[in-house]
């Protein structure tokens, strides 16, 4: 059973930023429009599950094309790979896990695009605000939250500042 999405339509997208309708390419953008966010590692075996044979050399190069074609975005969250999505266009931001990397969108803090107004440009013409926001996912912080009362039983010690 394929769990893609069939509204998104990876060929009318492709021929509309003008690049050549490949397997390899339409199936990229399905799986960014399954799973946003997703690194090369991520795609990687889902790719070769659906389409076979694909090197990692020709993942990059698919990647590389959608993003220069403004059909993908490319993100960088510090320490992490870099990260995939279909979301452009609308200077969104992301909240990032420390530990685990799990990301997800945040919308615009305030206003239209860049957004946020820095204390000086530098004479650029500003057009986008780019913000990662950083913390724990419910996941991450829910194990936290175990990890802290297991260790408190084993030394017999509560945690003074939750009671």
């Amino acid at each position: 059973m394929e769990t893609h999405s069939p509204a998104l339509d990876a060929a009318a997208l492709l021929r509309g930023a003008r690049l050549r309708v490949t397997a390899p390419r339409a199936t990229i953008l399905q799986l960014l429009a399954e799973e946003p966010h997703s690194s090369v590692e991520t795609l990687m075996p889902r790719a070769r599950d659906r389409i076979g044979g694909l090197s990692v050399q020709g993942l990059y190069d698919v990647l590389g094309a959608l993003t220069r074609s403004g059909l993908v975005r490319r993100i960088e969250p510090a320490g992490s790979p870099a990260r995939y999505e279909t979301r452009v266009g609308d200077n969104h931001h992301h909240v990032v896990c420390r530990r685990c990397g799990a990301a997800a969108d945040v919308d615009c803090a305030v206003g239209a695009a860049p957004c946020l107004e820095p204390s000086a440009s530098h004479g650029f013409l500003l057009d986008e605000a780019e913000v990662t926001f950083w913390g724990l996912c419910p996941v991450c912080r829910d194990e936290t939250g175990a990890a802290q009362v297991r260790g408190q039983r084993a030394t017999g010690r509560r945690d003074p500042a939750h009671g």
